[in-house]
């Protein structure tokens, strides 16, 4: 059942993200005079699921599902027509038009698909708001894995900033270290004292190819008393609110190891330290047969939620566009450099499937949509061949230079074009099968 779910998430999401991005070439081409001779959602080699022609147009829906397209008379595509190109040229044909018409013709899928992430997030920004768990609300700062120690972080550290950058969102620390290329300067708060940390770049590359930085770092949550069930616990002193330091003199900052502390003195009395507002006390507690002293627990930490008005939602997804698109543009820089070793993490549909989640959840949905959108815009503003941006860098050129490319020229890059990214689909989705059925 969870898969199913995955799949048509999945199946929707990319339904909608290719629809809006050829509706964005076809309303542009429409716009400008230039005749569309197709509207496919799916490719459709041999047949397809159904049709239906009205005007010009021929609209449909193939039985491949790995994107669509539209057919833009006098344009060489991944269609290859190249004997529509010997005929004699039209007035309605995408060659007759001007350079500039035609560039933006071919930009506009991108510049709809950013457009969708925006109105996605602002509408995400209005209905959900925006929830976060504040760096200031771990006050009793962060457990590091063996790969955390070694790039000089020590339990408890306060993380207060990455290179003059102030930590708001717990999130951002991994961001930041993840997505690096140069070294980091952290700033920590230790033991009550500003402490500053140089992480080596070598250090932060080796820790992203060992995918040690999963569990890099873990904020540190003590146990918190919800409810008193038992009157010996009131009895002793403990109230509503108490926050858990530690069991009989040992620091104890994480509410599942106190359990485990409990249960090592099942039938017998513990002294506690607990903070009440701004004080610490010592209480001695009974600990029942079962390693347990009778109250409810629950977080001293909780997300923080930022609601929007309406007008308020739209900068709050104007913000949220940019720094997803800045995120995800850096690790397409970093992907490309062999010695990070990023590559390897490419994943085809699986791995895009998986980032669904397995539960029905639209907000998440539309995070994801939206993530995705952003996705296949920066991947078809790259300049190869076959994709929106080669499309465009050839035009751009002619607007430039005033010398239009030939189209014997156009037809072989399309060629390349379209085996490199056949290429890298073989390669994505290889990586997907290799971790499913091998790692």
């Amino acid at each position: 059942m969870e898969i199913l779910i995955k799949v048509i998430q999945l199946f929707m999401s990319l339904s909608l993200l290719v629809a809006i991005h050829e509706f964005g070439h076809f309303i542009a081409a429409r716009l400008f005079g230039i005749r569309v001779e197709k509207f496919y959602i799916f490719f459709d080699p041999w047949f397809s699921i159904f049709k239906f022609k009205r005007g010009d147009t021929e609209y449909g829906l193939g039985w491949i599902p790995l994107g669509g397209y539209v057919k833009i008379a006098g344009m060489i595509d991944e269609s290859l027509d190249t004997e529509q190109m010997k005929q004699p040229v039209k007035p309605d044909e995408f060659r007759a038009k001007p350079a500039w018409q035609r560039f933006l013709v071919m930009i506009a899928g991108v510049v709809m698909n950013l457009l969708l992430a925006f109105v996605i997030y602002c509408g995400i920004s209005y209905t959900w708001g925006s929830s976060y768990l504040a760096n200031e609300d771990i006050r009793w700062g962060y457990s590091f894995n063996e790969t955390g120690h070694d790039l000089g972080f020590a339990d408890g550290d306060k993380v207060i900033s990455i290179d003059g950058k102030k930590i708001d969102n717990v999130n951002e620390i991994m961001n930041m270290l993840v997505l690096s290329d140069k070294d980091r300067q952290v700033l920590v708060e230790r033991n009550g004292m500003p402490f500053r940390i140089t992480i080596p770049y070598d250090k932060l590359l080796e820790m992203r190819n060992n995918e040690s930085y999963a569990d890099l770092y873990t904020p540190r949550v003590p146990m918190m008393v919800h409810e008193i069930t038992e009157p010996k616990a009131a009895k002793a002193g403990l109230a509503v609110g108490d926050i858990i330091l530690g069991v009989n003199g040992t620091q104890v900052i994480d509410a599942a190891k106190v359990r485990e502390m409990l249960k090592q003195y099942s039938g017998q009395r513990v002294t506690v330290d607990v903070e009440r507002g701004n004080n610490i006390m010592s209480l001695d507690m009974p600990v029942d047969a079962e390693g347990r002293i009778e109250f409810l627990a629950t977080s001293p930490i909780t997300l923080r939620t930022q609601k929007y008005s309406f007008w308020e939602s739209i900068p709050a997804g104007a913000r949220l566009t940019g720094r997803v698109i800045s995120n995800y543009w850096q690790q397409l820089k970093m992907i490309v450099k062999p010695q990070t070793e990023m590559y390897k993490n490419l994943g085809g549909f699986i791995a895009i499937g998986n980032i669904f989640p397995s539960e029905w959840n639209w907000q998440q949905f539309w995070f994801t949509t939206a993530f995705l959108s952003i996705i296949l815009a920066i991947m078809n503003i790259i300049p190869i061949p076959g994709l929106d941006g080669g499309h465009s860098l050839f035009t751009l050129w002619e607007m430039i230079t005033g010398r239009k490319p030939s189209d014997r020229f156009l037809e072989i890059a399309q060629y390349i074009g379209l085996l490199l990214i056949l290429a890298l689909l073989i390669y994505a989705n290889g990586n997907d099968i290799y971790r499913f059925f091998i790692k």
